[in-house]
Protein backbone atom coordinates (compact mmCIF):
# COMPACT_ATOMS: atom_id res chain seq x y z
CA UNK A 1 0.00 0.00 0.00
CA UNK A 2 2.84 2.55 0.38
CA UNK A 3 4.21 2.22 -2.95
CA UNK A 4 0.39 2.55 -3.99
CA UNK A 5 -0.21 5.87 -2.39
CA UNK A 6 3.93 6.83 -3.31
CA UNK A 7 3.16 6.06 -6.67
CA UNK A 8 -0.48 8.14 -7.01
CA UNK A 9 0.69 10.79 -4.62
CA UNK A 10 3.97 11.21 -7.89
CA UNK A 11 1.49 11.14 -10.35
CA UNK A 12 -0.60 14.10 -8.42
CA UNK A 13 2.96 15.72 -8.67
CA UNK A 14 3.81 15.69 -12.53
CA UNK A 15 3.36 18.96 -13.70
CA UNK A 16 3.04 20.21 -17.80
CA UNK A 17 6.76 20.06 -18.32
CA UNK A 18 6.96 16.33 -16.85
CA UNK A 19 4.04 15.44 -19.33
CA UNK A 20 5.58 17.00 -22.20
CA UNK A 21 9.19 15.40 -21.41
CA UNK A 22 7.14 11.79 -21.54
CA UNK A 23 5.66 12.69 -24.67
CA UNK A 24 8.88 13.47 -26.70
CA UNK A 25 10.66 10.94 -24.85
CA UNK A 26 8.42 8.19 -26.06
CA UNK A 27 8.03 10.40 -29.66
CA UNK A 28 12.29 10.32 -29.28
CA UNK A 29 12.36 6.48 -28.44
CA UNK A 30 9.89 5.71 -31.56
CA UNK A 31 12.01 7.59 -33.98
CA UNK A 32 15.40 5.71 -32.91
CA UNK A 33 13.70 2.36 -32.70
CA UNK A 34 12.56 3.12 -36.58
CA UNK A 35 15.57 4.39 -37.65
CA UNK A 36 18.28 2.27 -38.91
CA UNK A 37 21.49 3.39 -37.31
CA UNK A 38 19.95 4.43 -34.43
CA UNK A 39 19.48 2.18 -31.13
CA UNK A 40 17.09 2.76 -28.08
CA UNK A 41 20.71 2.79 -26.13
CA UNK A 42 21.98 4.98 -28.64
CA UNK A 43 19.14 7.26 -27.83
CA UNK A 44 19.42 7.38 -24.68
CA UNK A 45 23.61 7.85 -24.55
CA UNK A 46 22.87 11.07 -26.94
CA UNK A 47 20.17 12.21 -25.09
CA UNK A 48 22.48 12.47 -21.83
CA UNK A 49 23.92 15.92 -22.67
CA UNK A 50 19.51 17.57 -22.29
CA UNK A 51 19.15 16.07 -18.90
CA UNK A 52 22.04 18.11 -17.27
CA UNK A 53 19.96 21.21 -17.08
CA UNK A 54 17.06 19.28 -15.95
CA UNK A 55 15.93 17.94 -12.28
CA UNK A 56 17.09 14.21 -11.36
CA UNK A 57 13.26 13.77 -11.93
CA UNK A 58 12.73 15.22 -15.65
CA UNK A 59 16.24 13.66 -17.18
CA UNK A 60 15.18 10.23 -15.99
CA UNK A 61 12.00 10.57 -16.83
CA UNK A 62 12.90 11.27 -20.36
CA UNK A 63 15.79 8.58 -20.43
CA UNK A 64 13.40 6.12 -19.22
CA UNK A 65 10.77 6.89 -21.66
CA UNK A 66 12.98 6.57 -24.65
CA UNK A 67 14.27 3.45 -23.37
CA UNK A 68 10.75 1.68 -22.52
CA UNK A 69 9.59 3.01 -26.53
CA UNK A 70 13.01 1.95 -28.45
CA UNK A 71 12.07 -1.80 -27.39
CA UNK A 72 8.87 -1.48 -29.59
CA UNK A 73 9.31 0.92 -32.36
CA UNK A 74 11.16 -1.14 -34.21
CA UNK A 75 8.78 -3.43 -34.44
CA UNK A 76 6.94 -1.27 -37.14
CA UNK A 77 9.17 -1.14 -39.94
CA UNK A 78 10.51 -4.87 -39.09
CA UNK A 79 7.12 -6.62 -39.54
CA UNK A 80 6.15 -3.68 -42.87
CA UNK A 81 9.75 -3.65 -45.16
CA UNK A 82 11.70 -6.27 -43.24
CA UNK A 83 14.34 -3.56 -41.42
CA UNK A 84 14.88 -3.95 -37.79
CA UNK A 85 15.35 -0.89 -36.76
CA UNK A 86 17.00 -2.80 -33.20
CA UNK A 87 18.12 -6.14 -33.19
CA UNK A 88 15.98 -6.91 -30.41
CA UNK A 89 13.28 -7.20 -33.63
CA UNK A 90 14.93 -8.71 -36.00
CA UNK A 91 12.64 -12.20 -34.57
CA UNK A 92 9.45 -10.14 -35.68
CA UNK A 93 10.92 -10.34 -39.30
CA UNK A 94 10.27 -14.58 -39.34
CA UNK A 95 6.74 -14.59 -38.90
CA UNK A 96 5.72 -10.52 -38.78
CA UNK A 97 7.39 -9.63 -42.01
CA UNK A 98 5.81 -13.37 -43.76
CA UNK A 99 2.15 -12.06 -42.14
CA UNK A 100 2.52 -8.72 -43.72
CA UNK A 101 3.83 -10.27 -47.04
CA UNK A 102 0.52 -12.26 -46.56
CA UNK A 103 -1.73 -9.67 -46.48
CA UNK A 104 -2.11 -9.91 -42.50
CA UNK A 105 0.36 -6.84 -41.62
CA UNK A 106 -2.57 -4.76 -39.79
CA UNK A 107 -2.95 -8.04 -38.10
CA UNK A 108 0.98 -8.46 -36.99
CA UNK A 109 1.08 -4.64 -36.01
CA UNK A 110 -1.93 -5.42 -33.96
CA UNK A 111 -0.23 -8.20 -31.96
CA UNK A 112 2.94 -6.61 -31.84
CA UNK A 113 1.40 -3.26 -30.11
CA UNK A 114 -0.49 -5.45 -27.20
CA UNK A 115 2.54 -7.64 -26.41
CA UNK A 116 4.23 -4.24 -25.76
CA UNK A 117 1.97 -3.01 -23.81
CA UNK A 118 1.70 -6.16 -21.48
CA UNK A 119 5.33 -6.52 -21.53
CA UNK A 120 5.39 -3.07 -20.30
CA UNK A 121 2.55 -3.11 -17.37
CA UNK A 122 3.99 -6.70 -16.31
CA UNK A 123 7.73 -4.46 -15.93
CA UNK A 124 5.78 -1.82 -14.53
CA UNK A 125 4.22 -4.14 -11.72
CA UNK A 126 7.57 -5.71 -11.14
CA UNK A 127 8.89 -2.19 -10.39
CA UNK A 128 6.61 -1.03 -8.79
CA UNK A 129 5.84 -4.10 -6.27
CA UNK A 130 9.41 -5.94 -6.23
CA UNK A 131 12.13 -3.33 -6.30
CA UNK A 132 11.27 -2.16 -2.68
CA UNK A 133 11.14 -5.80 -0.88
CA UNK A 134 14.35 -6.47 -2.78
CA UNK A 135 15.59 -3.26 -1.69
CA UNK A 136 15.17 -4.50 2.09
CA UNK A 137 16.51 -7.66 1.33
CA UNK A 138 19.52 -6.15 0.45
CA UNK A 139 20.12 -3.82 3.18
CA UNK A 140 20.73 -7.15 5.11
CA UNK A 141 23.68 -7.85 2.35
CA UNK A 142 27.22 -7.01 3.24
CA UNK A 143 30.56 -6.64 1.02
CA UNK A 144 30.58 -10.17 0.14
CA UNK A 145 27.40 -10.98 -0.93
CA UNK A 146 27.84 -7.52 -3.43
CA UNK A 147 30.82 -8.54 -4.65
CA UNK A 148 29.37 -12.02 -5.56
CA UNK A 149 26.19 -10.50 -7.18
CA UNK A 150 28.42 -8.49 -9.11
CA UNK A 151 30.86 -11.42 -10.11
CA UNK A 152 27.52 -13.66 -11.16
CA UNK A 153 26.43 -10.75 -13.36
CA UNK A 154 30.21 -10.56 -15.19
CA UNK A 155 29.87 -14.54 -15.34
CA UNK A 156 26.42 -14.69 -16.56
CA UNK A 157 26.76 -11.86 -19.59
CA UNK A 158 29.43 -15.06 -21.15
CA UNK A 159 26.90 -17.51 -20.31
CA UNK A 160 24.22 -15.69 -22.47
CA UNK A 161 25.98 -14.55 -25.31
CA UNK A 162 26.02 -16.59 -28.43
CA UNK A 163 29.50 -15.35 -29.44
CA UNK A 164 33.13 -17.28 -28.35
CA UNK A 165 33.51 -17.35 -25.10
CA UNK A 166 37.43 -16.99 -25.19
CA UNK A 167 36.11 -13.58 -27.29
CA UNK A 168 33.91 -12.71 -25.25
CA UNK A 169 36.25 -12.88 -21.75
CA UNK A 170 38.84 -11.42 -23.58
CA UNK A 171 36.38 -8.34 -24.24
CA UNK A 172 35.45 -8.39 -20.62
CA UNK A 173 38.59 -8.40 -19.07
CA UNK A 174 40.00 -5.59 -21.60
CA UNK A 175 37.15 -3.43 -20.01
CA UNK A 176 37.98 -4.63 -16.33
CA UNK A 177 41.16 -3.30 -17.15
CA UNK A 178 40.34 -0.14 -18.75
CA UNK A 179 38.54 0.52 -15.62
CA UNK A 180 41.47 0.41 -12.85
CA UNK A 181 42.89 3.45 -14.75
CA UNK A 182 43.05 6.29 -12.40
CA UNK A 183 43.12 6.84 -9.13
CA UNK A 184 41.90 3.54 -6.96
CA UNK A 185 38.64 4.22 -4.91
CA UNK A 186 39.91 2.45 -1.76
CA UNK A 187 43.36 3.44 -1.17
CA UNK A 188 43.38 6.49 -3.22
CA UNK A 189 46.78 5.13 -5.26
CA UNK A 190 47.56 6.46 -9.07
CA UNK A 191 47.19 3.23 -11.47
CA UNK A 192 48.01 2.82 -15.33
CA UNK A 193 48.40 6.80 -15.97
CA UNK A 194 51.78 6.52 -17.52
CA UNK A 195 52.13 10.65 -16.18
CA UNK A 196 49.50 11.70 -18.15
CA UNK A 197 46.63 13.39 -16.53
CA UNK A 198 44.18 12.69 -18.77
CA UNK A 199 44.67 8.90 -17.27
CA UNK A 200 45.15 10.24 -14.03
CA UNK A 201 41.47 11.19 -13.79
CA UNK A 202 40.43 7.77 -14.67
CA UNK A 203 38.49 6.92 -17.34
CA UNK A 204 34.56 7.29 -16.99
CA UNK A 205 32.34 4.21 -18.59
CA UNK A 206 30.33 6.89 -20.14
CA UNK A 207 32.80 8.41 -22.57
CA UNK A 208 33.39 4.71 -22.93
CA UNK A 209 29.79 3.61 -24.22
CA UNK A 210 29.17 6.94 -26.39
CA UNK A 211 32.48 5.81 -28.14
CA UNK A 212 31.97 1.93 -28.39
CA UNK A 213 28.17 2.10 -29.47
CA UNK A 214 27.81 5.64 -31.07
CA UNK A 215 30.25 6.57 -33.13
CA UNK A 216 31.45 2.87 -33.57
CA UNK A 217 28.00 1.71 -35.14
CA UNK A 218 28.33 5.20 -37.36
CA UNK A 219 32.19 4.14 -38.26
CA UNK A 220 30.97 0.76 -39.75
CA UNK A 221 27.89 1.67 -41.26
CA UNK A 222 30.38 4.22 -43.16
CA UNK A 223 32.46 1.37 -44.46
CA UNK A 224 29.43 -0.48 -45.15
CA UNK A 225 28.38 2.71 -46.92
CA UNK A 226 24.89 2.57 -45.46
CA UNK A 227 24.11 -0.01 -47.80
CA UNK A 228 21.15 -1.59 -46.48
CA UNK A 229 18.39 -3.94 -48.13
CA UNK A 230 15.22 -1.55 -49.41
CA UNK A 231 11.74 -2.71 -49.60
CA UNK A 232 8.72 -0.76 -51.25
CA UNK A 233 6.75 1.22 -48.76
CA UNK A 234 3.19 0.75 -48.18
CA UNK A 235 0.96 3.28 -49.70
CA UNK A 236 -1.51 2.80 -46.05
CA UNK A 237 -0.12 1.77 -42.36
CA UNK A 238 -3.47 0.32 -40.42
CA UNK A 239 -2.80 -1.74 -37.39
CA UNK A 240 -6.22 -4.05 -36.40
CA UNK A 241 -6.07 -4.28 -32.39
CA UNK A 242 -7.27 -7.75 -31.35
CA UNK A 243 -10.08 -8.08 -29.39
CA UNK A 244 -10.17 -9.68 -25.62
CA UNK A 245 -11.01 -13.33 -26.70
CA UNK A 246 -7.64 -13.53 -29.61
CA UNK A 247 -5.21 -12.23 -26.74
CA UNK A 248 -6.69 -14.88 -24.11
CA UNK A 249 -6.27 -17.73 -27.17
CA UNK A 250 -2.70 -16.37 -27.57
CA UNK A 251 -2.22 -16.17 -23.51
CA UNK A 252 0.71 -18.92 -23.56
CA UNK A 253 2.95 -16.86 -26.10
CA UNK A 254 1.93 -14.13 -24.34
CA UNK A 255 2.85 -15.30 -20.46
CA UNK A 256 6.12 -16.98 -21.60
CA UNK A 257 7.22 -13.62 -23.04
CA UNK A 258 7.18 -11.47 -20.30
CA UNK A 259 7.89 -14.12 -17.51
CA UNK A 260 11.13 -14.58 -19.98
CA UNK A 261 11.55 -10.72 -20.51
CA UNK A 262 11.19 -10.05 -17.15
CA UNK A 263 13.68 -12.07 -15.56
CA UNK A 264 16.52 -11.84 -18.30
CA UNK A 265 15.98 -8.12 -17.48
CA UNK A 266 17.95 -8.49 -14.26
CA UNK A 267 20.51 -10.49 -15.58
CA UNK A 268 23.37 -7.10 -16.11
CA UNK A 269 24.32 -7.13 -20.17
CA UNK A 270 21.56 -9.44 -21.28
CA UNK A 271 19.36 -6.43 -22.51
CA UNK A 272 16.05 -7.03 -24.58
CA UNK A 273 17.72 -8.31 -27.57
CA UNK A 274 18.72 -11.71 -25.51
CA UNK A 275 15.60 -11.75 -23.97
CA UNK A 276 13.49 -11.45 -28.07
CA UNK A 277 15.72 -14.37 -29.14
CA UNK A 278 15.32 -16.37 -25.95
CA UNK A 279 11.72 -16.22 -26.31
CA UNK A 280 11.68 -16.83 -29.46
CA UNK A 281 13.49 -20.25 -29.15
CA UNK A 282 11.08 -20.93 -26.49
CA UNK A 283 7.80 -20.54 -28.36
CA UNK A 284 9.83 -23.10 -31.15
CA UNK A 285 9.98 -25.43 -28.60
CA UNK A 286 7.03 -25.46 -26.39
CA UNK A 287 4.37 -23.39 -28.62
CA UNK A 288 1.02 -25.36 -29.73
CA UNK A 289 1.25 -24.12 -33.09
CA UNK A 290 5.37 -24.45 -32.87
CA UNK A 291 5.44 -26.15 -36.56
CA UNK A 292 3.91 -22.78 -38.12
CA UNK A 293 6.65 -20.72 -36.71
CA UNK A 294 8.42 -19.07 -39.57
CA UNK A 295 5.48 -18.94 -41.68
CA UNK A 296 3.42 -15.87 -39.98
CA UNK A 297 2.49 -17.68 -36.63
CA UNK A 298 1.31 -14.23 -34.40
CA UNK A 299 3.18 -16.54 -31.41
CA UNK A 300 6.51 -15.18 -33.43
CA UNK A 301 5.75 -11.48 -32.60
CA UNK A 302 3.97 -12.19 -29.45
CA UNK A 303 6.49 -13.38 -27.41
CA UNK A 304 9.54 -11.99 -28.42
CA UNK A 305 8.40 -8.32 -28.65
CA UNK A 306 6.51 -8.99 -24.95
CA UNK A 307 10.04 -9.95 -23.65
CA UNK A 308 12.00 -7.29 -25.51
CA UNK A 309 9.73 -4.59 -23.55
CA UNK A 310 9.30 -6.57 -20.10
CA UNK A 311 12.75 -6.51 -19.84
CA UNK A 312 12.90 -2.76 -18.98
CA UNK A 313 11.19 -3.10 -14.94
CA UNK A 314 13.57 -6.22 -14.57
CA UNK A 315 16.60 -4.29 -15.71
CA UNK A 316 15.56 -0.78 -13.51
CA UNK A 317 15.39 -3.08 -10.32
CA UNK A 318 18.95 -3.97 -9.87
CA UNK A 319 19.65 -0.17 -11.00
CA UNK A 320 17.95 1.39 -8.14
CA UNK A 321 18.18 -1.21 -5.59
CA UNK A 322 21.84 -2.22 -5.74
CA UNK A 323 23.22 0.15 -8.12
CA UNK A 324 23.99 -2.64 -10.57
CA UNK A 325 22.65 -1.95 -14.50
CA UNK A 326 20.88 -4.72 -15.46
CA UNK A 327 21.49 -3.14 -19.56
CA UNK A 328 23.27 -0.65 -21.64
CA UNK A 329 20.20 1.57 -21.47
CA UNK A 330 20.16 1.63 -17.31
CA UNK A 331 23.70 1.88 -17.53
CA UNK A 332 23.29 5.58 -18.87
CA UNK A 333 20.71 6.32 -16.27
CA UNK A 334 23.02 5.07 -13.57
CA UNK A 335 25.38 7.81 -14.50
CA UNK A 336 22.60 10.27 -15.55
CA UNK A 337 21.39 10.09 -11.50
CA UNK A 338 25.09 9.77 -10.12
CA UNK A 339 25.85 13.21 -12.23
CA UNK A 340 22.32 14.26 -10.34
CA UNK A 341 24.04 13.62 -6.75
CA UNK A 342 21.51 10.66 -6.65
CA UNK A 343 23.13 7.16 -5.27
CA UNK A 344 21.07 4.18 -5.77
CA UNK A 345 20.87 1.13 -3.79
CA UNK A 346 19.48 -0.50 -0.68
CA UNK A 347 18.85 3.32 1.29
CA UNK A 348 16.73 4.80 -1.82
CA UNK A 349 13.52 4.19 -0.80
CA UNK A 350 14.65 6.11 2.68
CA UNK A 351 16.60 8.61 1.33
CA UNK A 352 14.88 9.47 -1.96
CA UNK A 353 10.96 8.28 -1.63
CA UNK A 354 10.22 10.72 -4.12
CA UNK A 355 12.57 10.39 -6.71
CA UNK A 356 11.77 6.82 -7.08
CA UNK A 357 8.25 6.57 -7.01
CA UNK A 358 8.00 9.57 -9.85
CA UNK A 359 10.42 6.81 -12.05
CA UNK A 360 8.03 4.21 -11.62
CA UNK A 361 4.79 6.29 -12.45
CA UNK A 362 6.63 7.70 -15.33
CA UNK A 363 7.49 4.32 -16.34
CA UNK A 364 3.49 3.38 -16.24
CA UNK A 365 3.24 6.34 -18.48
CA UNK A 366 5.52 5.73 -20.53
CA UNK A 367 4.23 2.33 -21.24
CA UNK A 368 0.44 3.43 -21.85
CA UNK A 369 2.04 6.69 -24.11
CA UNK A 370 4.23 3.76 -26.05
CA UNK A 371 0.88 1.89 -26.82
CA UNK A 372 -1.19 5.43 -28.15
CA UNK A 373 1.30 6.94 -30.11
CA UNK A 374 2.76 3.86 -31.96
CA UNK A 375 -0.25 3.30 -32.88
CA UNK A 376 -1.13 6.46 -33.88
CA UNK A 377 2.27 7.18 -35.73
CA UNK A 378 2.86 3.95 -37.20
CA UNK A 379 2.32 5.56 -40.54
CA UNK A 380 4.38 8.77 -40.14
CA UNK A 381 6.96 7.01 -38.88
CA UNK A 382 7.66 4.20 -41.60
CA UNK A 383 7.74 7.35 -44.06
CA UNK A 384 10.80 8.54 -41.95
CA UNK A 385 12.76 5.79 -43.41
CA UNK A 386 13.19 8.12 -46.44
CA UNK A 387 15.67 9.75 -44.34
CA UNK A 388 19.32 9.34 -46.03
CA UNK A 389 21.32 7.21 -43.29
CA UNK A 390 24.28 9.34 -43.42
CA UNK A 391 22.06 12.51 -42.52
CA UNK A 392 21.38 10.89 -39.16
CA UNK A 393 25.11 9.67 -38.54
CA UNK A 394 25.87 13.32 -39.10
CA UNK A 395 23.80 13.88 -36.16
CA UNK A 396 25.06 10.91 -34.07
CA UNK A 397 28.84 12.10 -34.58
CA UNK A 398 27.43 15.57 -33.29
CA UNK A 399 25.16 14.48 -30.51
CA UNK A 400 28.41 12.03 -29.32
CA UNK A 401 30.78 14.60 -29.15
CA UNK A 402 28.36 16.93 -26.83
CA UNK A 403 28.07 14.66 -24.93
CA UNK A 404 30.82 13.49 -24.40
CA UNK A 405 32.42 17.09 -23.62
CA UNK A 406 29.44 17.73 -21.35
CA UNK A 407 30.17 15.20 -18.91
CA UNK A 408 32.97 16.65 -17.26
CA UNK A 409 32.97 19.65 -19.48
CA UNK A 410 36.81 18.46 -20.22
CA UNK A 411 38.16 17.55 -23.37
CA UNK A 412 39.56 14.18 -21.68
CA UNK A 413 36.57 12.39 -21.95
CA UNK A 414 36.19 13.70 -25.70
CA UNK A 415 39.37 11.82 -26.82
CA UNK A 416 38.41 8.91 -24.38
CA UNK A 417 35.15 8.62 -26.87
CA UNK A 418 37.32 8.87 -29.89
CA UNK A 419 39.72 6.49 -28.96
CA UNK A 420 36.86 3.44 -27.97
CA UNK A 421 35.21 4.56 -31.10
CA UNK A 422 38.36 2.85 -32.83
CA UNK A 423 38.84 -0.09 -30.50
CA UNK A 424 35.60 -0.82 -30.93
CA UNK A 425 36.17 -0.61 -34.98
CA UNK A 426 38.61 -3.37 -34.72
CA UNK A 427 36.81 -5.19 -31.87
CA UNK A 428 34.06 -5.53 -34.42
CA UNK A 429 36.88 -6.15 -37.68
CA UNK A 430 37.94 -9.06 -36.04
CA UNK A 431 34.90 -10.66 -34.44
CA UNK A 432 34.67 -9.40 -30.55
CA UNK A 433 31.69 -8.29 -28.79
CA UNK A 434 31.71 -5.33 -27.34
CA UNK A 435 28.70 -6.00 -24.83
CA UNK A 436 31.64 -7.41 -22.67
CA UNK A 437 33.77 -5.14 -23.03
CA UNK A 438 31.92 -2.28 -22.06
CA UNK A 439 30.07 -4.23 -19.45
CA UNK A 440 33.66 -4.81 -17.60
CA UNK A 441 34.15 -1.52 -17.44
CA UNK A 442 31.15 -0.28 -15.60
CA UNK A 443 30.65 -3.76 -13.02
CA UNK A 444 35.18 -4.12 -12.79
CA UNK A 445 34.84 -0.94 -10.51
CA UNK A 446 32.50 -2.18 -8.43
CA UNK A 447 33.86 -5.79 -8.01
CA UNK A 448 37.12 -4.62 -7.11
CA UNK A 449 35.60 -2.28 -4.72
CA UNK A 450 33.52 -5.09 -2.75
CA UNK A 451 36.64 -7.76 -2.89
CA UNK A 452 39.02 -4.90 -1.41
CA UNK A 453 36.66 -4.02 1.58
CA UNK A 454 35.85 -7.45 1.79
CA UNK A 455 38.99 -8.17 2.34
CA UNK A 456 40.30 -5.42 4.40
CA UNK A 457 37.04 -6.07 7.11
CA UNK A 458 38.00 -9.81 7.22
CA UNK A 459 41.50 -9.38 7.50
CA UNK A 460 42.64 -10.96 4.22
CA UNK A 461 40.17 -13.71 5.26
CA UNK A 462 38.88 -15.82 1.89
CA UNK A 463 36.73 -17.62 4.17
CA UNK A 464 34.90 -14.85 5.24
CA UNK A 465 32.76 -16.15 1.30
CA UNK A 466 31.83 -19.63 2.68
CA UNK A 467 30.64 -18.77 6.25
CA UNK A 468 27.99 -16.57 5.74
CA UNK A 469 25.41 -18.52 4.19
CA UNK A 470 23.92 -16.29 1.49
CA UNK A 471 27.45 -15.70 0.27
CA UNK A 472 27.93 -19.19 0.31
CA UNK A 473 24.66 -19.75 -1.53
CA UNK A 474 25.31 -17.14 -4.12
CA UNK A 475 29.13 -18.62 -4.22
CA UNK A 476 27.42 -21.91 -4.84
CA UNK A 477 25.51 -20.07 -7.92
CA UNK A 478 28.89 -18.59 -9.36
CA UNK A 479 30.24 -22.12 -9.66
CA UNK A 480 27.29 -23.33 -11.33
CA UNK A 481 27.67 -21.28 -13.94
CA UNK A 482 31.55 -21.07 -14.45
CA UNK A 483 30.63 -25.54 -14.60
CA UNK A 484 28.37 -24.53 -17.64
CA UNK A 485 30.53 -22.14 -18.94
CA UNK A 486 33.46 -24.42 -19.32
CA UNK A 487 30.70 -27.26 -20.53
CA UNK A 488 29.82 -25.24 -23.19
CA UNK A 489 33.69 -23.79 -24.07
CA UNK A 490 34.63 -27.41 -24.02
CA UNK A 491 31.82 -28.59 -26.32
CA UNK A 492 32.40 -25.69 -28.53
CA UNK A 493 36.45 -26.43 -29.05
CA UNK A 494 35.11 -30.13 -29.51
CA UNK A 495 33.61 -28.79 -32.25
CA UNK A 496 35.88 -26.59 -33.71
CA UNK A 497 38.55 -29.46 -34.20
CA UNK A 498 36.02 -31.73 -35.78
CA UNK A 499 35.47 -28.73 -38.13
CA UNK A 500 33.04 -26.69 -37.14
CA UNK A 501 33.85 -23.55 -36.40
CA UNK A 502 33.86 -21.47 -33.86
CA UNK A 503 32.11 -18.14 -35.22
CA UNK A 504 32.37 -15.47 -33.87
CA UNK A 505 28.77 -13.94 -34.58
CA UNK A 506 27.23 -11.10 -32.91
CA UNK A 507 26.51 -10.42 -28.92
CA UNK A 508 22.76 -11.05 -28.44
CA UNK A 509 22.77 -8.30 -25.76
CA UNK A 510 25.59 -5.58 -28.09
CA UNK A 511 22.19 -3.71 -29.22
CA UNK A 512 24.33 -1.13 -31.01
CA UNK A 513 26.50 -3.77 -32.76
CA UNK A 514 23.78 -4.98 -34.93
CA UNK A 515 23.07 -4.05 -38.83
CA UNK A 516 19.73 -2.99 -39.96
CA UNK A 517 20.21 -5.55 -43.17
CA UNK A 518 21.45 -8.58 -40.84
CA UNK A 519 20.29 -11.73 -42.62
CA UNK A 520 18.06 -13.13 -39.97
CA UNK A 521 19.22 -16.57 -40.69
CA UNK A 522 22.62 -15.99 -39.65
CA UNK A 523 20.70 -14.36 -36.27
CA UNK A 524 18.72 -17.74 -35.84
CA UNK A 525 21.95 -20.28 -36.35
CA UNK A 526 23.69 -17.77 -33.53
CA UNK A 527 21.23 -17.84 -31.24
CA UNK A 528 20.75 -21.40 -31.56
CA UNK A 529 24.35 -22.12 -30.99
Amino acid sequence: METLSGVLDAFSSFDATLWAVLVVGVVAGLLVGVLPGLTFVMGVLLLLPLTYGMGAESGVALMLAVYVAGTYGGAITSILLHVPGEPNHVPLLWDGHTMARQGRAAEALGWAAVAALAGGLVSWLVLAFVSEPISRLALNLGQPEYFLVVLIGLTSVLVLTDDSVRRSLMALVVGMLIATVGVDDVYGSVRFSFGSDLLRDGIDYLPVMIGVYAVTHVLVRFGARFAADEEAQPTRVRTVVPGPGAIWRRRGSLTRGVTLGSLIGTVPGAGATVASFLAYGVERQVSRDRHTLGRGNPDGVIAPQAASTATVGGALVPMLVLGIPGSAATAVILGALLLHDVQPGPQIFQTQPELVYTIIAALLVSVLLMFVLGLLTAGPMVRLLRVPEAYVAVLIVLFAYIGAFAIRNTLSDVWIMAGFAVLGLLLERYGFPLAPLVLGAILGPLAERYLTTTLIASDNDPSVFLTRPLSAALLALWVGLVVLLSVRALRASRASRGGAPDHPGQTPGAEPGANPGTDPQHHEENTRA
